[in-house]
């Protein structure tokens, strides 16, 4: 006996209180099915069954998202077993000690069967119908169409979900952890609208099974009355069917507080406030409609006939109502005074170089409606996403790009920003807070309401949506931003494709201090010894130029001391930077090992080049005929390899590669120029197009 004492501490202590509440509770459940119960016990069961179902309504009630009560298709599933097993208990009570009195199966059956319909049977049949028909046929239903079509919206919703999430993270807008959260709760809002869509017929069952327990119960009733304890027939169908109605009270109002709950968990919409604060915000805010109500209220309490006194005070009620509520909005819309500081007196200054203000290497323009985004008393959640943004680029390019100057401009429109580079504006676009973009990635369901425009920095088609219609949006596969993420991925786009203009001598100055700290002798024998700092900086705006990042400094700096002292010519020296960076860039055109599939040129269109390369230096004596050509089927080709999902890459000679690169890159944005040099012996090669075959 002592060791089994020391075992159930030891479990007990192990376990703790919390987590042996689960598994006690299904093993009452359980034993309930099972043992016979005392009729104190079942009141006490029956008042607690109550008790949860009531505690269950009004968290459903306080919670702010759905996912805040994630345990809910369980507590669904654990409460409705509860109930069934209970009307096990009961029936057997029920059938076994009906014969003698109305409170053989406790006092809360008693209760619900004599008191609260009054002893008569019929009445109580009534009542028990119409609580039912209440519960299967319209709340039950329309909660588990609801849970059926938001399991259904958030499964078709999680790609486009996914996509931003990776987008955000690829414009450098959040980091890993945040993505990786914001994709725990994707899937977490998936399995809890799935679990809800099949926890709904759990609730839709047990009203199914309470109808075909009354009948059972009344009929065996009857049985065992007459046969068994030998009462007429008129006193066992009173007995036992007041008995029975009484137990089907008592399961059936839990039941249908819990189908409440669950209505009000999978038809809530947005997650700022709980469902009594929706309610009283958006039924009870209007003074207007509240006066509205009151005339028409008080006019139909005017009529003969109508109870007018009822009429009337109810107009009363909603009249003062709206008379507080336009008394309140008008107090909390009074302006503060402002006190005006005297104006102090002008002074004529002489101009001095003060005067003089520098052009900043990036600005940021903003109109008056976008100011609280870059606001830094209101932390401006543009403000945050430019730091994560100039972050990210210095991981991915490898220097730190200038901080963006941000200022408001009365002459844009309300939503309107530019931005610009070195006080040259490279790109615009329009921005609307409290609103969302709906970008249509190629591949949509259906549209959505709203104003049509495009999105600024790739130029996909796109709708300016309210943030209601985010899940439909993302049910139908648009990529759904808000205002800041639209700017902020634009001013990404426009930083990368600008790299090299960004890198000046000032910014490659502080990438070699920052480099000297770690290889001091490495740098100071290239620079200022090998070079002077102004062709280092034309071999990495040049490498920029054509999207190379330049991380990997050491590798740029050691080939660089290798070739420096047989030439100082940039493009000469960018070449064998490109040969030392050759894995690097391919891996990033093929990740994982994979097979190069690529253009190639013709042969005989290849030596004609390789020719005017060497005779013109610049390629200058190419024939404009034979250049146009080469163009359109490069064009052509670039446009087969996106096609089918492949990069647009042109494997050409070492002594072509510059040529080609300036000369295509200018038409065809995308187009990458490799040089058969910079591809490490291990790749394995694949020609899918000749350009300039019928040459």
């Amino acid at each position: 006996m002592a060791n089994a004492s020391m075992v159930l501490q030891d479990v007990f202590v192990r376990f703790g209180q919390r987590q042996l509440a689960g598994p006690i509770l299904i093993l009452l459940i359980l034993a309930m099915m099972v043992l016979p119960l005392p009729a104190f016990v079942l009141d006490l069961f029956f008042t607690f069954n109550i008790a949860i179902s009531v505690i269950v309504m009004l968290v459903a009630m306080s919670v702010i998202k759905p996912l805040d009560f994630s345990v809910f298709p369980t507590v669904l599933l654990v409460t409705t077993l509860l109930r069934l097993s209970l009307n096990v208990a009961s029936t057997r009570v029920v059938l076994l000690e009906g014969h003698t009195g109305p409170g053989a199966a406790g006092r809360v059956i008693e209760a619900f069967g004599h008191f609260l319909v009054g002893g008569n049977y019929a009445v109580g049949l009534v009542v028990f119908t119409i609580l039912v028909v209440i519960n299967f046929v319209v709340i039950t239903k329309g909660a588990g169409r609801v849970a059926e079509v938001a399991a259904r919206f958030t499964l078709d919703a999680m790609p486009g979900k996914q996509m931003a999430i990776d987008a955000d993270l690829n414009a450098g807008l959040i980091g890993e952890d945040d993505a990786r959260k914001r994709r725990a709760t994707i899937a977490e809002e998936a399995d809890f609208f799935g679990s809800m869509d099949g926890a709904s017929k759990f609730v839709r069952g047990d009203a199914v099974a309470g109808i075909l327990i009354m009948l059972i119960n009344v009929i065996g009733g009857l049985f065992v009355g007459v046969l068994q304890h030998n009462l007429d027939i008129g006193t066992a169908a009173k007995t036992y069917t007041l008995l029975t109605i009484g137990d089907g009270l008592v399961a059936q109002i839990p039941a249908l507080i819990i189908s409440i709950a669950a209505g009000m968990v999978v038809t809530r919409v947005g997650d700022a406030q709980d469902v009594s604060q929706q309610f009283m915000v958006q039924l009870f805010s209007d003074a207007k409609l509240l006066y509205l109500t009151a005339a028409i209220i008080g006019l139909l309490g005017l009529i003969p006939g109508m109870p007018n006194f009822v009429f009337l005070l109810l107009a009363a009620g909603l009249a003062a109502m709206a008379w507080k509520i336009e008394k309140r909005s008008r107090t909390s819309a009074a302006p503060a005074p402002v006190a005006v500081a005297p104006a102090a007196p002008r002074e004529a200054q002489e101009a001095s170089w003060a005067d003089v203000t520098p052009v900043d290497v990036l600005g940021l323009e903003v109109g008056y409606r976008l100011i609280p985004l870059v606001d830094k008393g209101q932390d401006g959640e543009l403000l945050r996403r430019i730091r994560g943004l100039r972050k990210k680029f210095a991981q991915e390019v490898g220097f730190l790009v200038s901080p963006v100057h941000i200022r408001d401009n009365l002459e844009l429109k309300p939503n309107a920003y530019k931005i610009l580079l070195k006080g040259v504006e490279i790109g615009d676009g329009e921005a609307f807070p409290g609103s969302l973009l709906a970008i249509n990635p190629g591949r949509v369901a259906g549209q959505v309401p709203g104003t049509a425009t495009r999105d600024p920095a790739f130029g996909l088609p796109a709708v300016w949506i309210e943030p209601t219609l985010r899940e439909q949006a993302q049910a139908y596969g648009y990529t759904v931003v808000d205002a800041s993420t639209v700017t902020a991925t634009h001013l990404n786009h426009l930083i990368l494709s600008h790299a090299a203009e960004l890198l000046g001598r000032q910014e490659t100055q502080a990438l070699l201090d920052h480099l000297a700290k770690e290889m001091p002798k490495l740098v100071e024998d290239v620079v200022p010894k090998a070079m002077p700092l102004g062709v280092l900086q034309k071999v990495l705006r040049n490498l920029l130029e054509e999207s190379v990042p330049i991380r990997d400094m050491r590798t740029i700096i050691e080939a660089l001391a290798d070739s420096a002292p047989r030439s100082q010519d940039p493009e000469v020296l960018t070449a064998q930077v490109r040969i030392a960076l050759g894995r690097s860039i391919v891996q990033d055109l093929y990740p994982g090992g994979a097979e190069m599939q690529v253009m190639s040129l013709d042969p005989q269109l290849e030596r004609v080049l390789v020719q005017a390369v060497a005779g013109g230096g610049d390629g200058a004596g190419i024939e404009p005929g034979l250049a146009d050509t080469l163009l359109r089927e490069a064009v052509a080709a670039a446009q087969r390899q996106e096609s089918v999902g492949l990069p647009s890459v042109l494997l050409v000679p070492a002594s072509l590669r510059t040529l080609l690169s300036r000369f295509l890159r200018r038409s065809i944005n995308q187009l990458k120029v490799i040089a058969h040099s910079e591809v490490p012996e291990n790749r394995i090669i694949k020609v899918t197009s000749i350009i300039g075959g019928r040459v």
